[in-house]
Parts: C-alpha cells; structure tokens; sequence
C-alpha cells in the first residue's frame, strides 16, 4: 500500500526545505491518489520534470517511482508548462510540485528510474 498523494507532498516538500530548497504546489490534486509530478526550475528560465512511472511497473505497488521527461535535459519553462496543461485535461486529479534550486537537486534519490 502506498503513502497518500497528499502526505506524500508534504512530506517531499519539507525534505526539500531542510536542504536549502524552497517548493511549493503548485496544482493541488485528488488527496489520496493523484499522480504527483515535480518540476525542479533551475532560475534561468529552463527545468527539469519528474513524472510518475506507469503503473504497473515493478516496484511501483508499494513505492512511488519517476522518470525524467524531455531526455533528462532541462527545457524551457513555457515547454513544460504545455507539458504539463496537456496532463492535466488528461489526468485532473494530478498533482504538481514545484521545487526552485539553481543546482537543480530533485530530492528523489532511489525513486528515480
């Protein structure tokens, strides 16, 4: 069983906080099982997107998992914004967390595929 979309987030969010990282929610989405995506915006106009694992995936019954978008190469933030609109009238339950740090730290460690 998985942590909670919410919990999950607030959790996140203040891990990043005690890193030196600020973030914030950017599109809040269903509390218990909205997909969770986390933009890392590098401050010079360009980011990184992390966006879930398809379920199904070993590994993601329990835990959550991501992927980078865009070839885990930073894109232009109005890129990602188009991205991430084209998500949301997909999926409008989703869940967007946005984290700024010039270095560019995601804070996903192991659950990062």
């Amino acid at each position: 069983m998985r942590v909670k979309s919410e919990l999950w987030v607030r959790a996140y969010l203040r891990r990043c906080q005690t890193e030196g990282a600020s973030g914030v929610i950017a599109r809040r989405g269903d509390p218990d099982a909205g997909a969770i995506f986390v933009c890392v915006n590098l401050l010079n106009g360009t980011a990184c997107l992390y966006r879930p694992v398809p379920a199904g995936t070993p590994g993601t019954e329990t835990e959550r998992r991501w992927e980078a978008c865009f070839d885990a190469l930073p894109a232009a933030s109005a890129e990602i914004d188009v991205y991430l609109d084209k998500q949301a009238r997909f999926d409008p339950d989703l869940w967007i967390v946005e984290i700024d740090d010039r270095k560019g730290r995601h804070f996903l460690d192991d659950a990062l595929l």
